[in-house]
């Protein structure tokens, strides 16, 4: 009964290492050449795969792309392991999310063309980033980081005012992988790993709670 039970399990187990190594193939073709650019021939040659196993587990290239964009650029777990870190500060809690997003952009753990597909994404985007902001951007900005302000401001804005708040902290994380190469060019040696990533978390932190701390106390005057 094992054997038979182990026979059954292996074409399954066949099957994900193939689609494995078409989304890899796929998000190395795709982050160098763009949607457009890629074709299905050049990723299947990349993964060493025919184009039969393309059209078996993808229905054409735009599903397959946008299956690439929106599994490199999965993060919600990670979000929420940051609230749990966070305890009940909300100043920890916050410090916790940028550092998490700002692993999540910049990670060099993470293939490099994970974050230069985001990019290329950000910058021409597809229907594919309807699909990246519904299932991450978006849940950190309303699940995480909005309650997250609104308890350190103590109820002093709207939702749409903790809303440019909130976005003026994402846009000085997305600088770092946006505005990469002009970084590197200003800064010569220029580098991004596990400590830089600490220190450039723990100076957002810092500069966007002195933000936060003076834009509260002029509400509450006024």
């Amino acid at each position: 009964m094992v054997i038979r039970e182990n026979k059954a399990a292996a074409p399954e187990i066949a099957e994900e290492n193939t689609r494995a190594k078409i989304l890899n193939a796929a998000g190395e073709v795709f982050a160098e050449q763009g949607f457009e650019g890629a074709t299905v021939r050049a990723i299947t040659e990349r993964a060493g795969v025919n184009v039969a196993a393309v059209n078996y587990h993808f229905r054409d290239k735009a599903e397959l792309y946008t299956r690439v964009v929106v599994d490199a650029c999965s993060v919600r777990a990670a979000f929420r392991e940051a609230i749990a870190e966070g305890t009940d500060s909300p100043e920890e809690r916050l410090r916790s999310l940028i550092h998490r997003f700002l692993e999540y952009l910049l990670d060099p753990n993470r293939p490099g063309w994970k974050r230069r597909l985001m990019a290329r994404e950000m910058a021409n985007p597809t229907t594919a980033l309807d699909e990246l902001v519904k299932n991450n951007i978006q849940p950190f900005r309303d699940e995480f980081l909005i309650p997250t302000l609104r308890q350190l401001t103590g109820g002093c804005f709207s939702r749409r005012q903790l809303g440019y708040i909130g976005s003026s902290i994402m846009g000085q994380c997305l600088y770092f992988l946006q505005s990469r190469p002009i970084i590197e060019r200003l800064v010569p040696d220029f580098k991004i790993d596990k400590s830089d990533i600490t220190e450039i978390a723990d100076h957002i932190t810092r500069f966007s709670l002195a933000a936060i701390a003076e834009l509260t106390r002029q509400a509450r005057r006024s």
